[in-house]
Formats: structure tokens, sequence, C-alpha cells
């Protein structure tokens, strides 16, 4: 993954602003570091079989085919989270070029259809070379989960104003609710929604014994997402203080004048 937040501190090492571009909002965090329910309610919901399959997962694709053939849409595809995870950090131009609107139908269909060999092949490889946890990890801190943020931390951050390594059940089963549909399914706009796709995150993780009846329980019960409401109420977004401004430009005017950037360059290097 590439692209993550800028923080400003003071003298005194203590953050007084962040800065956040499109696509941008990531701050890393170790797969030691992620909860292990976190971890099991995503392939839950969104791979059963991770843990099985080679980077492609052979019976999904049967039923994904099957339900192509019938809409003669190539758009299903089964994919894994090592595909995914090359979708949205390799693939992402082809991605791109594959949903323009001048194409013909037929066309179209042609670049979804090489797409997804690419990304099947590619998923492949990376398996061969790179181990489960690597793999979930890089997909856990690339993954788009709504309201500018990208990855799980900067996702807990922004909907409960805490550290990753500190959510519970339920509110693992929130953000691995959201991967499917970011702006449907974010718990702050919809939260009725997310409710919806967060029991069925837990069904999932219940049925593959990733959790017992009584974790279920206990999770279901949690009024997890009146504490949404009541972090995001009194969450204020803040203008940069005239310092942090001067900082901006002394930073931009270095990297352009000192460095040699390109203004485009420096903005993204201050703000990514």
């Amino acid at each position: 993954p590439t692209g993550y937040l800028t923080t400003v501190l003071d003298n005194q090492g203590n953050q007084t602003a962040t800065l956040v571009a499109s696509g941008s909002n990531r701050k890393y965090v170790t797969i030691n570091e992620i909860p292990i329910n976190l971890q099991h309610a995503f392939v839950a919901i969104e791979d059963e079989r991770f843990y099985d399959h080679n980077g492609i997962d052979l019976k999904g694709i049967v039923r994904a085919l099957v339900a192509d053939v019938r809409t003669r849409d190539f758009s299903q595809g089964a994919s894994t989270l090592t595909q995914q995870l090359i979708k949205n950090n390799v693939l992402s131009e082809q991605w791109a070029n594959e949903n323009d609107s001048n194409i013909s139908k037929m066309e179209k269909m042609e670049r979804q259809v090489q797409r997804k060999i690419q990304e099947q092949y590619l998923a492949i490889q990376l398996e061969k070379r790179e181990s489960k946890d690597w793999i979930l990890e890089n997909y856990l801190n690339s993954i788009n989960l709504g309201s500018n943020t990208l990855g799980v931390q900067a996702a807990a951050q922004r909907y409960f104003g805490k550290d990753v390594s500190k959510l519970t059940l339920s509110e693992c089963a929130v953000i691995a609710g959201i991967t499917k549909n970011p702006s449907r399914y974010n718990p702050i706009l919809y939260p009725k929604q997310n409710a919806k796709r967060r029991k069925n995150v837990l069904d999932a993780m219940k049925k593959q014994g990733y959790i017992s009846q009584k974790q279920y329980d206990k999770a279901m019960a949690d009024d997890v997402y009146g504490r949404i409401s009541e972090h995001n109420d009194v969450r204020e977004e803040t203008m940069n203080t005239y310092f942090v401004d001067a900082v901006i430009d002394d930073v931009f005017d270095d990297l352009v004048n000192i460095k040699g950037y390109s203004e485009s360059e420096a903005y993204k290097a201050i703000y990514q």
C-alpha cells in the first residue's frame, strides 16, 4: 500500500494537526497489532477458504461463473482476499480502464475477463512467495473502509476513536461489514444498513467456528451504534492554525526549490 496521512508535531513531540488528502488516510499496523477477531471477521465474510486456497477459490469461481453466464456480466469473479489485494494495489489502473464509459459492452466484457485472469495469476504467484499473514496484513492496511479511511487502523480511529488493537468483537464486525460497499454500509451515515451487515459478519464467524454462541449473543446485544454516534457527534473538524499553514508553506518551498520536486510531487509528499 502507498499513500499515508501526515501528522504535524510541535517541538515537544505532540501532534497538533493531521493532513489528509483523498486516498491517503491510512496508518500502517502489523498483523500482531490487529485483533484476531478482526482478522477472522474479514476472512469469514470475504473469503472463508482464505487459509486453505492457493490464491484463488475454485469453488467460488464455479459459483460465480454460473452467475456470470446467467447475467452475461463477468464481474462476479469470486475474488479472494489475495486477489482483492492485487486489484487494489497492482491492477487499479486496469480496473479504472475496465469501467470506461466510452467502450462497448463487448470490449468491457473482454477487459473484465483479461483483468480477472491477470488477477488470478498474480494471486497464485504472490501466495507462493508470501505467507497468509503477510497477505492479510497488507490487505487490512489497504482496504477502503469509507469516510476517507484506508486500512483498519484509520477506520478504528475514525469510527470509534480508539486504536485498532482495542476493538471489541462487535466493533470488529462493524468495520468488516463496511467492505462490501463503503458508502452504503458507512456506520455513521447508514447505521441500520451496517447493522444488517454486522449480523451477517457475526453469523459467518459463528458458522465457521471463530466465535461461540455466547460471544455472538454478547456482540449482538452491544449498543455499538450508540457509541459511534456519540463519538462522531463530539468529533470536531478544525481548521489548520496559522503556524501549521506556515509549516506547510515552508516544507512545500523546500521540496520545490531545494529538493527539485514539481509542485504536484511536493503536494503528494506533504499530504500523502
